[in-house]
């Protein structure tokens, strides 16, 4: 059987991020909220729905005034039935939309809003974030490659939540330039409060032409500050690498996207002909990415064994496995996560820590392990974002909500930010002399 994780990749998230034509960050919405609307006629019940476009119902007659069949309208198929078994469940739901249809002030509704709003509303009644409907814009954005370059702030964000949220800025971006940090919320843009905004069309808003300003109001624990940040042309980054003094070598992993992987070995495979001592692994604002990129990059440092499981709701768990072949098995090892650390990386930063491979060295991470399908609607409809399983540790350890707790717990302070003082990279460094120490 096709294991279902490798059909699924992590949204920031997570998942989602700010990149235009990369991440933007309900089938049974899909199927019954479009279905039966029964009205009256003087020739008794019509199966017949409104149609979307005109919003009047305009099923076509005989003679006699019998109906021969319904309009064809999008979104809307005429010859569905509520299942027997759901008819009184949705009786408020059809009681409801003849009310607004009969009622409301403003007429005539859009019944294609109507529609979104009610998918919307019953996924945001699961009380899981992860979980939304995209309208078919921003479905096709979200379905985009993880490669590439847009215009924009240069920041991996989540918006899922009230607020679009920071994850992590890119180094040297703007948005790293202007003093963005983890957990950062967007509240408003030039001015305009986002409040009750979906993300989506936040994210949106901040996106622009390289070389044009937006002003972003931004909350950052209790404070709140307004900051203007030039967008740029933004390239995705992937590895950036290293030798430190003392012979060790330091590599930081930014995303995990389809060509990941093969950048990595590469850069082991240089780094390694100066035969370092160890080897300090920097996963600190990586938002994510692709899961079997997760599971190639974890690979590379765990020789075999259990990697990940993956839980689905109906029971069923899916056991992944360490690759062969890794570069980074046996080399001294350290790894750097922060609350930037988020989805594929904790897979790895977890993988890692559990199997005593290596310490962590910073603050708890983002806590995104979770597994969403993005499914398309019929009719280009849009999609739906469910959250269909959780990812585990080997050790069975949860990451959604969690996050991965490091050893040695460093934090950045708001001076170490602008000074450019790095205590966790200091600490890293200490703990793999101590390693590489003890292995003599």
């Amino acid at each position: 059987m096709e294991n279902k994780g490798f059909r699924t990749c992590l949204t920031i998230g997570i998942s989602v991020i700010v990149l235009a034509a990369v991440f933007l960050a309900g089938a049974g919405a899909g199927y019954f909220i479009p279905r039966l609307f029964q009205i009256s006629t003087p020739t008794g019940p019509v199966n017949c729905p409104p149609c979307p476009e005109t919003n009047l119902i305009t099923p076509q007659t005989d003679s006699l005034g019998e109906v021969l069949q319904c309009p064809e309208c999008p979104y809307i198929d005429p010859s569905g039935e509520t299942p027997e078994e759901y008819t009184e469940i949705f009786a408020p739901f059809w009681e409801t939309w003849n009310i607004v249809h009969e009622e409301f002030v403003d007429q005539p509704v859009d019944d294609i809003e109507l529609m979104r709003g009610a998918i919307e509303g019953m996924l945001g009644a699961l009380g899981d974030k992860h979980t939304s409907y995209m309208d078919p814009e921003e479905f096709t954005q979200a379905s985009e490659s993880l490669e590439g370059e847009y215009e924009g702030i240069g920041a991996w964000v989540d918006v899922t939540g009230d607020y679009v949220e920071i994850i992590s800025p890119m180094k040297d971006s703007p948005a790293a330039k202007a003093g963005l940090q983890p957990n950062d919320k967007i509240i408003a843009i030039d001015g305009e409060s986002m409040t009750g905004i979906p993300g989506d069309l936040v994210l949106q808003r901040i996106l622009g032409p390289a070389g044009t300003d937006v002003n972003l109001t931004i909350q950052r624990d209790v404070e709140t500050f307004e900051v203007t940040i030039t967008r740029a042309n933004i390239i995705v980054p992937t590895v950036e690498y290293e030798m430190l003094e003392d012979n060790i070598a330091y590599v930081a992993l930014l995303n995990y996207g389809e060509n990941s992987t093969e950048q990595l070995r590469n850069t082991f495979r240089d780094l390694f002909k100066d035969d370092p001592d160890g080897l300090i692994f920097d996963l600190r604002n990586n938002g994510g990415g692709y899961l079997n990129t997760a599971i190639q990059v974890v690979s590379e440092f765990i020789p075999s064994g259990v990697v990940m499981f993956e839980q689905y709701g109906d029971g069923e768990t899916f056991t992944y496995n360490a690759i062969q072949g890794g570069l980074a098995t046996k080399i001294p090892l350290v790894v750097l996560v922060n609350e930037g650390t988020a989805s594929a990386s904790e897979i790895t930063a977890g993988a890692i820590q559990d199997l005593e491979r290596a310490p962590l060295v910073g603050v708890t991470t983002y806590g995104k392990g979770s597994v969403q399908n993005w499914i398309p609607l019929e009719n280009e409809a849009g999609g739906v974002r469910v959250t269909v399983a959780r990812w585990l540790t080997p050790n069975g350890r949860q990451i959604a909500e969690q996050g991965l707790t490091p050893e040695y717990v460093v934090e950045m302070t708001e001076e170490d930010y602008t000074s450019g003082n790095d205590p966790q990279l200091e600490k890293a460094i200490e703990v793999l002399k101590e390693i590489i120490q003890e292995n003599q």
